[in-house]
């Protein structure tokens, strides 16, 4: 089984692949951050980690300004060392039984961080599965929500032309490949070629 996919909608591809997000390049990549967009664990972790002190400094200056970011919101920073040109920071909802507002608010982080990239003009924008981690949504309901709010924001896109999901492991992956195929075939759009992703 590949471990990659990509749906081709007119000029816009939508692509699902294992790998690691701090070394995809893309114009934006998007840090599943806390509120307080000091820096954390997992993804959040790691992308300060590679990407450097200007990331940090970035935010400390944002936060002087509104002092903690809500959940389903997300502001825009320097990329710093990594070959993103922007890391888009998003607060995803912890998970306490999906009955106070986490499919909004996990829906509102999809949709304002392609906001922010429409805002910078952005034309390319890489996921990780927000909330997923240690704030625990279901990797499948959370992977619904991600794809559905992204295909809705896409289509009132005029600058972004590529999405990808780039999912932790392969489990994740085939999450990510089933619901897609499954989109696709009741939406009618077409999968393309494999594409080659950096994975290490």
């Amino acid at each position: 089984m590949s471990d990659s996919l990509t749906l081709d909608l007119n000029h816009q591809r939508i692509s699902a692949y294992v790998g690691n997000i701090v070394k995809v390049e893309a114009d934006a990549i998007v840090n599943a951050a806390n509120s307080s967009l000091l820096g954390g664990g997992g993804v959040d972790g790691a992308i300060h980690k590679a990407g450097g002190p200007e990331i940090l400094e970035d935010c400390r200056r944002i936060v002087a300004q509104i002092h903690h970011l809500p959940p389903g919101q997300a502001v825009a920073t320097t990329a710093g060392k990594l070959k993103a040109r922007y890391v888009i920071h998003t607060v995803g909802p912890v998970f306490t039984g999906g009955y106070e507002g986490e499919p909004e608010t996990l829906a509102s982080c999809y949709r304002e961080s392609l906001s922010r990239a429409e805002e910078l003009q952005l034309h390319s924008i890489a996921f990780p599965a927000i909330s997923t981690g240690v704030y625990g949504y279901p990797k499948e309901e959370a992977a619904k929500i991600a794809i559905q709010t992204v295909f809705e924001s896409l289509g009132v896109a005029t600058h972004v032309r590529r999405v990808d999901y780039v999912c932790f492991s392969r489990a994740d992956f085939e999450i990510y490949n089933r619901l897609l195929k499954s989109y696709a075939a009741a939406h009618q759009i077409v999968s393309a070629e494999p594409q080659t992703h950096i994975k290490d």
